[in-house]
């Protein structure tokens, strides 16, 4: 069981460096709101199609990172 969950938590790694990476820069984003840039106060800067697809698969590859993390931790 030990081996598969051990597999299980390497691709699930792999898949999450990997959709981190396809992220966008979201750090670009926030400098002009401390710069006091007007560009970015009125556009829409809700994610939408692919992007928010993304974040949510990362998110969810990150919960089950750490439920397999914490289940192969507490295993004697």
């Amino acid at each position: 069981m030990n081996t598969v969950l051990e597999t299980i938590l390497l691709v699930v790694a792999i898949l999450l460096i990997v959709l981190v990476l396809l992220q966008g820069n979201k750090a670009t984003d926030a400098g002009s709101v401390i710069t006091g840039g007007q560009d970015a106060l009125f556009q829409n800067m809700k994610e939408r199609g692919v992007e928010l697809f993304i974040t949510r698969f990362t998110f969810a590859l990150g919960v089950i990172f750490f439920i397999i993390s914490l289940i192969l931790f507490l295993e004697p």
